[in-house]
């Protein structure tokens, strides 16, 4: 593969997934047990990009000092986009360091390296401008649909209302270094520059190839689909831990009682201590350093890094951020439940709860479906919770 730089645009907060994202950006929430910008880095170092450019800009920090200089012997090199004013505008920070044809990936949307290596081959194979990835997707009306004509894209409808549309953007470019000025001459649409409407542009005078793409591709646009993301993640077995049984991965750094339960769909996450009686899965991700305490049930939930689950909680259809701590007979039952995300109520989501980083509860309490808990709340013993719970309060009886 001749294109040899990324850049990987991760300066996005992901609004629709709050409280998740109050202390990071989208990127970095997790995808089974890793961040999901880490699955973007493994497919393009397993295409063998050799020069990776991070645009960073939402709670950077949080990317710049979990990743560091290099990963997995790649050099990352990191540019900040200062106020998040479009994709395209993202991809423009990156110019004085970009030289050459490059590809450009989105970081918070789980990909794989054979899409990363069809769409260079594609781009380094014609005369085209450019070539994008595009899948087949059920919900075209969530992101830019694709009509494509002898294998080139025609058309680009960002969130059609319509159901006419079968094929997506999949958010895998390879471009001309033309394509800074490209987009540094589209028009600004409400302050923004989309990278997509620099794409459309591209239309009119130049060929742009359109890549199907068929590997895993999952993304998370509301707090309810982190479970879907891990469900995907696992059932792929896209996992750093080492197998352990059937569909169970473990770190060699964890320790698992002898009288625990996993039932595969399992992966459990270096430092994690996993007590006696405890029975975990199916489909079950736990980070780093996360404690279960004695016959303590969790299935279908997501667990990050940091967080405790005293003895005797249940949780199912759960999203715990880094550092929650779950008192004794803690209980999340799970969904389905009508969530409301802003001023929109979503029905019928399978969702147990989500409790948002250094939360902490204590023993006995519960939690409707559907409910959704930021950072840093204090939840007192025996409180049955329910609803949207703000930033910081106490909840009591």
């Amino acid at each position: 593969m001749s294109v040899q730089t990324a850049v990987v645009l991760a300066a996005g907060e992901g609004t629709r997934l709050r409280p998740l994202t109050r202390n990071r950006p989208k990127p970095m929430l997790p995808a089974a047990n890793r961040p999901i910008l880490e699955h973007v880095l493994d497919a393009l170092v397993d295409a063998s990009v050799r020069h990776i450019v991070l645009v960073v800009g939402y709670r950077r920090e949080r990317v710049q000092e979990h990743f560091g200089p290099t990963y997995r012997d790649v050099s990352l090199e990191y540019v900040v986009q200062g106020k998040q004013l479009g994709s395209g505008h993202a991809l423009l920070q990156a110019r004085e360091v970009v030289d050459g044809p490059v590809l450009v990936v989105n970081g918070d949307r789980v990909i794989e390296a054979s899409s990363v290596r069809d769409v260079a081959g594609a781009y380094e194979e014609g005369s085209a401008a450019a070539a994008i990835a595009v899948l087949e997707h059920p919900d075209t009306g969530q992101y830019g649909a694709v009509t494509l004509r002898d294998r080139e894209v025609a058309d680009i409808v960002e969130k059609p209302d319509t159901d006419e549309y079968r094929l997506i953007n999949g958010g895998v470019y390879a471009f001309s270094p033309s394509i800074f000025d490209a987009i540094a001459e589209t028009p600004r649409e409400a302050g923004e520059l989309a990278l997509t409407d620099t794409l459309s542009r591209l239309l009119d005078s130049e060929r742009v190839r359109g890549v199907h793409t068929q590997g895993l591709w999952v993304d998370a646009t509301y707090p309810w689909d982190l479970l879907a993301v891990a469900d995907e993640v696992l059932a792929r077995g896209r996992v750093a831990e080492p197998l352990r049984g059937d569909r169970v991965w473990v770190h060699d750094e964890a320790t698992v009682h002898p009288d625990a339960t996993l039932r595969g769909p399992v992966v459990v996450g270096p430092d994690s201590e996993i007590g006696p009686g405890a029975v975990l899965g199916p489909t079950v991700s736990l980070g780093g350093n996360v404690t279960v305490g004695p016959n303590a049930t969790v299935e279908r939930s997501v667990v990050d890094i940091d967080a405790r689950v005293d003895a005797g909680s249940t949780l199912r259809d759960a999203v715990l951020g880094g550092g929650v701590h779950l008192g004794a007979a803690t209980t999340i039952p799970g969904g389905p439940a009508d969530v409301r995300v802003g001023s929109r109520v979503f029905e019928s989501q399978r969702l147990g709860a989500v409790v948002a980083d250094r939360t902490q509860v204590r023993g006995g309490a519960s939690f409707a479906p559907g409910t959704l808990v930021g950072p840093n709340v204090t939840v007192g013993p025996g409180v049955h919770v329910t609803g949207t719970v703000s930033e910081g309060a106490e909840v009591v009886r």
